[in-house]
C-alpha cells in the first residue's frame, strides 16, 4: 500500500454534526439586520452551479431580511474542486467584494488527499481575508450516495473532515447538508438515487437521479432547509462586527499565493487567434474565461517563466482538441486536450507542475502535428457521436484562457 493511500485510510473522520456555528457570521448578519445591500458569493462545483440551493438560499435570506438587498455572486463551475477554486477565487468572487462567501467543494474534493485539501482550502481562506478581513466565510458540505455510509455511521466523509480542520483553525462556521439527508434515507423517508417521479412530491422523496446531483425540488430544498436550521445558531454566535484575524497558517505550504494570470501576446509564437466576443465558444465560456486564445496550427507555442512552486493552464478540452508537448525546465511530456467525455467542450486544467522546488521555472507548451485516434479516446458510449458527426472531431487545436500560478510571473 502506498504512503498516500495509508494517509488517506488513517485520516481521522469528524463526528457528523449538521451545524458548527463557531464565531458565526458577525459582519454579514450586522449588515442585513441594518438593511444594507450585501453580496453573497457561491464558490463551488456543479451542485452549487445548479439553480438549486444557491438560488433558494439567496431568496431565503432576502425573505428573512426584507429591508436589506441580497445580491448573488455566481462563482460555481461544474466538475471542479478547491484546487481550481483557489486559483480563480480573486477573479470569480473577490473582485466583486462579497460580504459572505459560501465554499462548497466536499464532493469534488472527495478523492483528494487531506493534505491537498488543506493547502487549497487554506489558500481560499487566507486570500479572502487578505483582500477583505470583513468578509464572512461559511463552509458547506454536500454529499454523494457513496458518502451515505460514513454519515449514517455518525462520521463526516474524508473531504469534509479535512475541511473541518481549517474551519476549526480559522473559526469558520460550517454546515453539513448531508446529515439530515442521511437520517431521512435511513428512516425510509428518502430514496437517494432513483428515476425522477412524475409527481415530485410523492413519498418517499427522491433525492437525485444520478446519486450526486439533487433535484431542485427535493434534494436542493433539503440543503436550503439545513441553512435555515443553522442560521439562528450562527446569529447567536455572532458578536459585534469586526475584521477576521489571520492567525499563523495551519500549513506553511498553503496555496495563498495561487492566482490566475492573463496570457500576454508576447508569450505566444506561431499561429494563434484570440477568439472574438461573438465566437460561439467565447460567448459560452465568457463568464469564467473572459479571454480565449486558439492555437490554429501545429507549432503554435505558449512560453513563460515564473518564480514559484506550481503552474497550470486554465483551458478547454473538446472534440477538436489536439496533442500538446509540455516542457517544464528539462522535463517533457505530451498531453491530449480530448478525453473520453469530449463530445462537447468543457473547462479544464492542464497540469504542468505542482509541489516544485521554490525557484525559477520555464514552461513551453506546443501544439504538435500528431493526429489522434479520437474515436479510440472516447468512451465506448460516446463513439456513436464520432461516427455520426466526424467533422466535429477532424480539427486538432487548443484553447487556452489563462495561466494558473503559485508564485509570480517573470
Amino acid at each position: 500500500m502506498s504512503a498516500v493511500v495509508q494517509v488517506r485510510a488513517e485520516f481521522p473522520l469528524r463526528d457528523a454534526v449538521e451545524c458548527h456555528p463557531r464565531q458565526g457570521l458577525p459582519n454579514f448578519i450586522a449588515k442585513v439586520r441594518a438593511g444594507e445591500t450585501v453580496r453573497v458569493a457561491y464558490l463551488g462545483g456543479s451542485i452549487t452551479a445548479a439553480p438549486g440551493w444557491r438560488v433558494q438560499s439567496q431568496e431565503w435570506l432576502q425573505q428573512q431580511y426584507p429591508d436589506a438587498t441580497v445580491n448573488e455572486i455566481h462563482a460555481a463551475i461544474g466538475g471542479t474542486g478547491s484546487d481550481l477554486g483557489v486559483f480563480r477565487l480573486q477573479r470569480d468572487a473577490l473582485q466583486h467584494d462579497p460580504d459572505l462567501l459560501f465554499v462548497e467543494f466536499a464532493v469534488n474534493d472527495g478523492g483528494a488527499a487531506p493534505e491537498r485539501i488543506h493547502q487549497s482550502m487554506e489558500g481560499i481562506v487566507r486570500q479572502t481575508w487578505a483582500v477583505n478581513p470583513e468578509t464572512d466565510i461559511c463552509f458547506v458540505y454536500t454529499l454523494t450516495q457513496a458518502m451515505l455510509s460514513d454519515l449514517q455511521s455518525g462520521k463526516m466523509p474524508r473531504a469534509a473532515s479535512a475541511m473541518e480542520d481549517l474551519a476549526d483553525h480559522y473559526s469558520i462556521p460550517s454546515i453539513h447538508f448531508g446529515v439530515e439527508v442521511a437520517r431521512m434515507e435511513s428512516a425510509g423517508k428518502l430514496v437517494f438515487k432513483a428515476p425522477k417521479p412524475k409527481d415530485i412530491a410523492a413519498e418517499p422523496m427522491v433525492f437525485s437521479t444520478d446519486g450526486v446531483h439533487p433535484h431542485v425540488e427535493t434534494g436542493h430544498r433539503l440543503y436550503t432547509e439545513a441553512i435555515a436550521r443553522c442560521w439562528p445558531k450562527f446569529a447567536a454566535a455572532s458578536d459585534a462586527p469586526q475584521p477576521h484575524p489571520l492567525p499563523t497558517p495551519l500549513r506553511d505550504d498553503n496555496w495563498e499565493r495561487a492566482k490566475m494570470v492573463a496570457i500576454e501576446p508576447e508569450m505566444l509564437t506561431g499561429n494563434w487567434t484570440k477568439l472574438p466576443a461573438d465566437h460561439a465558444l467565447a460567448k459560452r465560456f465568457q463568464r469564467n474565461m473572459p479571454e480565449l486564445y486558439q492555437a490554429e496550427e501545429p507549432g503554435a507555442t505558449l512560453t513563460f517563466t515564473f518564480e514559484g512552486t506550481n503552474a497550470a493552464i486554465f483551458d478547454l478540452v473538446g472534440p477538436d482538441g489536439g496533442q500538446l508537448r509540455v516542457r517544464l525546465d528539462d522535463n517533457e511530456v505530451t498531453r491530449n486536450r480530448i478525453d473520453g467525455y469530449c463530445t462537447y467542450h468543457r473547462m479544464a486544467t492542464l497540469r504542468i507542475g505542482s509541489e516544485l522546488s521554490p525557484g525559477r521555472h520555464s514552461v513551453t507548451i506546443e501544439l504538435t502535428p500528431q493526429q489522434l485516434d479520437k474515436r479510440e479516446i472516447l468512451f465506448e458510449r460516446n463513439r456513436s457521436d464520432f461516427d455520426g458527426k466526424p467533422d466535429k472531431y477532424k480539427n486538432h487545436t487548443w484553447y487556452a484562457s489563462s495561466l494558473m500560478l503559485i508564485g509570480d510571473l517573470e
